[in-house]
This record gives C-alpha cells, sequence and structure tokens, in this order.
C-alpha cells in the first residue's frame, strides 16, 4: 500500500462553554484523540450526528482552527503547527467546500469572477484565461458555460453548490474536504451533486475527506467510513462490508436508521 496523503495523530481540541457569568468555565472535547489516515485517491467519510466533532475535524485539517495537541501530516510533513504565511503554498492542495455555499459568494460577484479567482491569485492567470477555464469548469460540473454571466442570487442552492465545487476544483488540490456538503440540499439533489463528487474524484485522482451525517449517502461516496461520537472516532470500517462488521453500538444504531433511498 502506498504511503497517506494525510495522516491525523492523537488530535485533540477543546472549546469553552459559555457557562454563565458566575459558572465556572466549563470545556467541551470536540475533538478527543483521534486518528485516521487517507491515501491517495481514496474517498474517506466522518459520519456522525451534529455536534459529534467530524465538522471541527476538517476545520483542524484545512488550519482554520489549530488543534490543542496532536498532529496531522500532509505529503510527509507536519503541518498544525504552521504560520498563516508557512501554510499558504499548501492552500492549492487542501481546497473545502461547505455545506452553506452562498456564504462562500460575493453578491456582487459573478460566477465567472468567482471561478477565476483561485487560479489568478495562485497561478497569476490572465483574466482572458481564466475565464475560459471558468467556461470549462461549468460544463464539467453539469452547468451551462453561460452562467459565467450570472450573480450567485440567480442560481439554485444545487447550482450553487456545484460552482463552489468547481472553485475547489480548478486548482487541482490534493485533497479537498467536503464538509456537510450536501447537507442544505433537498434529497433528490443531494444524490446529484454526490455523483458529481465521485465522479471528479475519481477522473482527477483526488482524495477527499467527505463530513456528513447521512450514512447511505456515505456510504455511496467512499471507500472507508470513520463512525465519530461524542468526539472520539469509534470504529474505521470499510463501506462494502459495514453492515457485516460493525461492532460498535453507535455504528449499529446509526445503520438501523439508514432509509437508502440511492
Amino acid at each position: 500500500m502506498s504511503e497517506p496523503l494525510l495522516s491525523v495523530k492523537n488530535m485533540k481540541k477543546t472549546f469553552q462553554a459559555n457557562g454563565g457569568m458566575f459558572s465556572k468555565k466549563k470545556f467541551v472535547h470536540a475533538v478527543n484523540d483521534v486518528s485516521f489516515d487517507i491515501y491517495p485517491g481514496e474517498t474517506f467519510s466522518l459520519v456522525g450526528e451534529s455536534g459529534c466533532g467530524k465538522s471541527t475535524t476538517g476545520k483542524l485539517i484545512d488550519h482554520l482552527i489549530t488543534p490543542d495537541s496532536g498532529e496531522i501530516w500532509f505529503e510527509g510533513k507536519e503541518i498544525s503547527k504552521l504560520s498563516e504565511k508557512e501554510m499558504r503554498p499548501l492552500r492549492s492542495d487542501i481546497q473545502m467546500v461547505f455545506q452553506d455555499p452562498l456564504s462562500s459568494f460575493s453578491p456582487r460577484m459573478k460566477v465567472g469572477t468567482y471561478l477565476m479567482e483561485s487560479r489568478r491569485n495562485f497561478d497569476g492567470i490572465s483574466k482572458e484565461n481564466g475565464l475560459k477555464e471558468a467556461r470549462k469548469l461549468l460544463l464539467e460540473v453539469g452547468l451551462p458555460e453561460d452562467f459565467v454571466n450570472r450573480y450567485p442570487h440567480e442560481l439554485s442552492g444545487g447550482q450553487l453548490q456545484r460552482v463552489a465545487i468547481a472553485r475547489a476544483i480548478s486548482i487541482q488540490p490534493k485533497l479537498l474536504i467536503c464538509d456537510e456538503a450536501t447537507g442544505a440540499l433537498d434529497v433528490s439533489i443531494q444524490n446529484q451533486i454526490a455523483k458529481l463528487l465521485v465522479k471528479l474524484v475519481e477522473e482527477k485522482q483526488i482524495s477527499c475527506l467527505f463530513i456528513g451525517h447521512d450514512l447511505a449517502l456515505v456510504r455511496s461516496v467512499s471507500q472507508r467510513i470513520a463512525v465519530m461520537y461524542l468526539g472520539r472516532i469509534v470504529e474505521i470500517l470499510e463501506s462494502e462490508t459495514l453492515a457485516a462488521k460493525a461492532v460498535h453500538p453507535y455504528t449499529k444504531m446509526l445503520l438501523g436508521s439508514v432509509f437508502d433511498v440511492y
């Protein structure tokens, strides 16, 4: 087996809870001794209910927040303690797609400008070439190329998420983190976006960390699944043998609640 692209080792993150003016300080262990590897070309999923720490894990890997302890290794380099300046060269290698696509758009920025922004910032391509690439990207994610002239409010939620995915892959990242990337969409649209992600990851040989709470959807996109509960990973299983090999009661509870409409 090849070396991992990403290795998370004993990562911990604690947040202070608001207990009131006269209460003692309380702390929540959002991520508690989490370890896992993601290999080149693999889609690895984190699944669990809201508040279990899976989104915090994604943000820690993307350096949006820093861990209290533990290590994050990317391509053989420990990145958890890098400064933002030191992290900048890696921003093109690690891209993130969030649950609410509208939050990452400027309402005054056309879709074409949004799509070419990363390539112009990281690679210095011209505006003309950036616009050509933006049209090509839209076609890759199943949207008309004339969407380059549209504003965010003119697109549906599913269309916006396709644009967000297109922007994330525009600079050819090595790791794509999808943080509940389908969670705000209708079920039928969720399926379409999931299939699109699978297609793009396979075609471009990107590794993907897919974060979600819907076990049926997660199983349809990933090779391995880590089940999170109260900040910890309770077990890591192959997607194909998940039902047969699940041991932890929480994993069995998730399996029991699955309605597979995919």
